[in-house]
């Protein structure tokens, strides 16, 4: 950029003294005309970088100055010349420094060619001081400026080394660090700022993993060493039928919590990857599915340890919902379980379609209970995996039951809330896209 300057700044300026070079000597010229037509011409003013000279149609001297003694037209230009104005350039002309333009042009009778000649070297000593000057000043502000550059770039990037170095410093066992974020408001300190929301995302998924880890440990932990000592006791010398039956029976038991539980965080780690791909409601098509039916068959299985009437259902028939049947069995059997083992009789089951306009083109299913209801410091964190709620309400269990229905239902395009009843108890209401209801038949 810096040669295209220079060379169109060079050609500007010679063009720009050629023509005022021109122009000069066009007034010279004219100046000239009328002294040529005299009987005697007489030139005076005349400088050390400019000749006059008054030619005949022949071409012989009629008058010179000093500096140019010999005719300065060749016959071709002199022929020229006669016939109107002519502008040539000469490497040489008399004493002139060279090279020279020389203008010539008839007088007003046509009898005589008035002729000046102007030398060039100023315009090229001009010029060649120009060239020279941006040879030495151009590569100067090329190294001024990159210099600059480096400098600014350097500044303006300092803030971002900062965080480079910070974010490199970074690791899992000191994972609360944060990225420094400059004073100014601009583009990098919003760039800190996301990265820090980011780190914080993140920081809050690793502690959420190792709580997971350690919980689940713990619930791993408790069935395996009963397990193994159920194996250890049945070995450790001879025994009956009746107490290796037993054994294996409360080594089955255990067998078959660890099979619960294995399932669970299995559930667990499919909706989370699904919903970290953006998979959306479930790899499967959504059925509509009537709810009652669901429902009925989720009480049934309860029937025998619960009652007749521990459990109640209010719900019209014909009331459907779009979501996978087995993930709304799997859902409606963990609140049930969950109201059953830390709530009290009776357990009301409420289908309903959404009261609020906000929520229109969805289905509730409420489970209340009539218990104690939690504690109000556990409700945001009822549906947290492993989590429990304090000692008056925990009898056994993982903490997974409200974990796996909230997953559930994300992975079904639905939600679920927990809220403590005013009268007593606990209600737990889950929200899914509803499905229009069929019309029936006439008769």
């Amino acid at each position: 950029m810096l040669l295209g300057v220079g060379f169109a700044t060079v050609s500007h300026t010679r063009s720009s003294l050629d023509a005022s070079i021109t122009e000069a000597l066009t007034y010279r010229l004219s100046d000239l005309q009328p002294i040529a037509a005299t009987a005697t011409p007489v030139l005076s003013g005349v400088s050390r970088d400019t000749g006059q000279q008054v030619l005949d149609l022949t071409g012989h001297l009629v008058a010179a100055s000093p500096e140019v003694p010999e005719p300065l037209l060749t016959p071709a230009e002199l022929a020229s010349a006669q016939r109107g104005r002519v502008l040539v350039d000469h490497a040489a002309a008399g004493m002139l420094d060279g090279p020279v333009r020389i203008g010539a042009a008839p007088t007003g009778d046509g009898s005589r060619i008035a002729v000046v000649a102007v030398t060039l070297s100023d315009r090229d000593a001009a010029v060649a001081d120009l060239r020279q000057e941006l040879l030495i000043g151009l590569p100067l502000a090329l190294l001024a400026s990159a210099v600059g550059a480096y400098l600014l770039a350097a500044a303006a990037l300092r803030p971002v080394e900062r965080m480079r170095a910070r974010a490199a410093a970074i690791t899992a066992e000191a994972p609360d660090q944060r990225l420094p974020v400059p004073a100014a408001r601009d583009e990098i300190s919003r760039l800190g700022i996301t990265f820090n929301d980011l780190l914080d995302r993140l920081h809050a998924a690793l502690e959420r993993e190792r709580q997971f880890v350690a919980d689940a440990s713990h619930d791993l932990r408790t069935p395996l060493s009963l397990l193994t000592t159920e194996l250890e006791l049945a070995l450790r010398r001879p025994r009956t039928a009746r107490e290796l039956t037993a054994a294996l029976g409360s080594a089955l038991e255990e067998t078959g919590r660890l099979s619960r539980l294995a399932q669970d965080l299995l559930l667990l780690a499919r909706t989370d990857q699904a919903s970290i791909d953006h998979v959306g409601i479930t790899s499967r098509s959504p059925e509509v599915v009537e709810v009652r039916p669901v429902i009925e068959s989720v009480i049934a299985r309860y029937r025998t340890s619960t009652g007749e009437r521990e459990v109640i259902l209010d719900s019209a028939p014909g009331l459907s919902v779009r979501t996978d049947a087995d993930d709304l069995d799997r859902a409606m059997a963990n609140l049930i379980d969950n109201a059953v083992q830390h709530g009290r009789p009776p357990i009301i089951i409420t289908v309903q379609p959404a009261a609020t306009t906000r929520s229109q083109g969805t289905m509730t299913v409420e489970v209340r209970d009539h218990g104690p209801g939690f504690d109000p410091d556990f409700l945001p964190r009822a549906f947290d995996r492993f989590t429990r709620a304090d000692d008056a309400r925990t009898r056994g269990g993982t903490g997974l039951g409200l974990a796996i229905v909230a997953a559930l239902a994300r992975r079904n395009g639905g939600r679920v809330t927990a809220t403590n009843h005013p009268d007593g108890g606990t209600t737990v209401t889950l929200t899914l896209r509803a499905a229009p209801t069929p019309i029936p038949a006439s008769g």
